[in-house]
């Protein structure tokens, strides 16, 4: 694993050389927004490149100091070797996350399959792992739409996860979950299958990456859903947004404010068409979102089995963990760095 890091940060190292070259040129400034990409990259090889560049002299310090220890030292000298190693793991895992857009904050979407307040309730226990994953990450979540179920759970949820490299890490949950238990709402207390889709796109922030024609949409506002009471907005600030050419739909209702609404619409909008021209660029399917499958047996990425045993398991990786109430409560990291360090077959 050490080599092929060394090797990603040599790449990352000619990139970041290539990049510089580039705004040497008299015309760089021409196209501003794609100016600012290319500075935005630059910032952040030279964050990486200069991180490894300190974990590199904090080894060969320990080293040295290790060649003079007289056995005062051994003890914080192991200490500080343990933390290195954790760093340093870290670090590697980090390294993997060289695609385009792993830098982008990430627009994650829950959608429950078929199966009603079973697929639904299923639906909201995967909104709650991925809060708890963010949180513990220290990363930011913020909802942009939430329908909820009729009797519990959620129909759909989106978030926008602001952080470093959010979309890198989050890309590895994209796909049909699907869990196994018996079910709380059924009065035999039977085992049940439920599915929810999990989508992830990267935000594009940068408009010149998607035009939207404004005459391509139309736009409709509503009254934002709630739980009852005092949650129901009485005024008219949630937003849905048509794209006419493709038939995509878009809501946002979180704000209270029509105008952030609309913007954040256009966010998730302008994210999901781009992911539509990049696979319509390639031969096979875009990596950013991979195949869309039907939400139904056989198409599933993970299982999260509850009953008859406890069990998690990925079906590209086969990582699987029998600690399930840690997977639920957002310990994802296993699953993730498992995906990241996948090499198919």
């Amino acid at each position: 694993m050490l080599s092929r890091s060394i090797f990603d940060l040599a790449e990352k190292q000619t990139e970041l050389d290539s990049l510089r070259l580039q705004t040497e040129q008299l015309n760089f400034w021409n196209k501003p927004e794609e100016a600012q990409q290319v500075m935005k990259r630059i910032t952040a090889l030279s964050t990486v490149i200069d991180e490894w560049s300190a974990i590199t002299k904090q080894i060969n310090d320990l080293a040295g100091l290790n060649e003079l220890d007289d056995g005062s030292l051994t003890e914080e000298i192991t200490a500080q070797v343990e933390k290195m190693e954790k760093k340093l793991a870290a670090k590697e895992t980090e390294l993997l996350l060289s695609g385009e857009f792993d830098d982008n904050n990430a627009l994650l979407s829950i959608h429950a399959g078929a199966g009603g307040t079973e697929a639904q309730d299923w639906a909201s226990m995967l909104e709650r792992m991925y809060l708890r994953w963010a949180e513990r990450r220290g990363f930011k979540a913020e909802n942009l739409d939430r329908t909820l179920g009729e009797e519990a759970g959620i129909k759909s949820a989106t978030y926008l996860i602001s952080g470093k490299l959010a979309y890198g890490y989050l890309r590895s949950e994209k796909g049909v979950h699907r869990l196994v238990r018996l079910s709380p709402f059924d009065a035999a207390h039977r085992r049940h299958t439920s599915f929810v889709m999990v989508e992830v796109l990267p935000e594009m922030s940068d408009n010149s990456q998607v035009v939207i024609n404004p005459e391509d949409i139309e736009i409709e506002v509503y009254k934002s859903s709630g739980a009852g009471g005092q949650n129901v907005q009485k005024n008219m600030t949630a937003v849905r947004i048509r794209h006419l050419p493709t038939g995509l739909i878009v809501t946002c209702q979180n704000e209270r404010s029509q105008t952030q609404n609309r913007e954040n619409a256009l966010k998730v909008l302008r994210s999901r068409l781009f992911e539509i021209q990049q696979r319509e660029r390639e031969e096979e399917v875009s990596e950013l979102k991979g195949e869309f499958k039907k939400m139904e047996w056989g198409n599933q990425i993970r299982s999260y089995v509850l009953h008859p045993y406890q069990m998690v398991k990925d079906h590209r990786t086969n990582y699987e963990t029998g600690n399930t109430q840690a997977t639920l409560d957002g310990d994802l990291d296993g699953f993730i760095e498992a995906y990241l360090r996948y090499v198919p077959d």
